[in-house]
């Protein structure tokens, strides 16, 4: 049994104190190891996309920034997991889980430190799912846009014909000084009054005005022809500096937030649900989904402490891993599963509360189950079953390599 006073509060803190730094690790790296391997397959897909809209490269690393909150609420639920599953295994395959028990520390005490972190994370969690991320979410469809309308200075590729806006057309032999000093240059413009230009020139360069919406473009050593409807021939003139004023297109402004739901913070997509302010039973339907979706999410971390402790012990004189593999493929699973409850909700194809809620519900008897035959069954295994069947896998194909038929030739002989 636990001492009784002083000494049984010290042990119980110090036990504490030693399950807090051991899931404090691997939780932390786990939530770092998963955000950085989405950011990687989300960063060559991006460089693609800004390279071919012409856009600045920085605007990769803002847009990454802005993946981070998604990314970080789908990497907190599965890092608090296996923070939590790989504390208890170290405890359980160092028999330092068999002594706490047999000095009366059981599961339940043995909870209050992994639902510590729970509730925190929890909390980060709903923060990051109901106002952080649909933020991230407009501001990254936001740079988006002004990659696709020109908004965030489109470079000019060399060798390849540019447009400016519908009036203009540029094309660049060569670019030198960071594309401050351009080239074997050929433009062509059209205004409004019917008047046609075309230059070339050796150099150019474009300089700023007051106005925001006109910027000129100097060109040196170039010949230019200029028609229109004033001319009977077109006009043709050699210049040693000439400036060509040139408007900037008009770009539309960026949409309002909240075309999407997952634009939403929770309190309004909570009214567009069931407040009436959808604009349509389309718009209702797929803010109701969503709604139910964010929160099934954020009610799991309350599960996932008992999932781990559940799939942490493996069978005695046994080193398996069968229980990290199957937490994640059930954590994963319920995810997507949720992901196409919340598209059928949003399709009416189903109703979105029973969809989202009747999954959830089921997982959490699954992990009662799981945890009342470890916690309280001597000697439970809630994989049992798996276990053996994994482990009959393991031999015969140990029995089929042929290392072990050549190590029974040789015992034979």
């Amino acid at each position: 049994m636990v001492p009784r006073g002083r000494k049984g509060a010290d042990l119980l803190a110090l036990v504490d104190r030693y399950l807090a730094r051991n899931i404090a690790v691997p939780l932390i790296g786990t939530l770092v190891l998963a955000a950085m391997l989405l950011v990687l397959d989300k960063m060559l897909r991006l460089f693609d996309f800004v390279i071919s809209a012409g856009g600045p490269v920085r605007v990769v690393w803002q847009m990454l920034a802005n993946m981070l909150p998604e990314y970080f609420s789908l990497g907190i639920p599965i890092g608090l997991l296996l923070g939590i599953l790989l504390a208890f295994r170290k405890l359980a395959l160092s028999s330092e889980l068999d002594a706490l028990r047999g000095i009366g520390v059981g599961y339940t005490r043995l909870l209050r430190v992994p639902y510590m972190y729970t509730v925190a994370l929890l909390l980060l969690n709903i923060a990051i799912v109901g106002w952080l991320d649909p933020y991230a979410r407009y501001r990254y469809e936001g740079l988006r846009f002004d990659l696709k309308s020109g908004a965030l200075g489109a470079s000019i590729k060399v060798g390849e014909f540019t447009d400016f806006g519908k009036r203009m057309t540029l094309r660049i032999e060569r670019s030198e000084d960071d594309g401050t000093k351009l080239m074997g240059i050929f433009t062509a413009l059209d205004d409004k009054s019917g008047m046609r230009l075309a230059a070339t020139a050796a150099e150019g360069q474009f300089l700023a005005t007051d106005d925001p919406d006109t910027i000129i473009f100097r060109l040196r050593q170039g010949r230019l022809v200029q028609d229109g409807p004033k001319f009977a021939t077109p006009r043709t003139l050699s210049f040693d500096s000439y400036d060509l004023p040139i408007n900037l297109p008009a770009i539309d402004p960026f949409r309002n937030r909240g075309n999407q739901e997952k634009e939403l913070t929770l309190p309004e997509v909570a009214s567009r649900a069931y407040a009436g302010t959808a604009e349509s039973r389309k718009d209702e339907r797929a803010a109701r989904a969503n709604l139910h979706f964010r929160l099934v999410e954020i009610a799991m971390m309350l599960m996932l402490p008992l999932l781990a402790v559940a799939l942490a012990v493996p069978p005695k004189r046994s080193h398996s891993s069968l229980g990290i593999f199957v937490g994640i493929v059930m954590v994963v699973t319920y995810h997507k599963i949720n992901q196409y409850a919340e598209s059928a909700g949003a399709q009416g194809r189903l109703q979105p509360e029973l969809a989202l809620w009747l999954p959830f519900l089921g997982l959490v008897a699954l992990i009662a189950w799981m945890y009342h035959v470890i916690a309280h069954r001597p000697g439970g295994q809630p994989i049992g079953a798996l276990e053996a069947a994994f482990a009959k896998l393991g031999r015969a194909v140990r029995r089929m390599l042929p290392k072990r038929r050549f190590e029974r030739t040789v015992a034979a002989a």
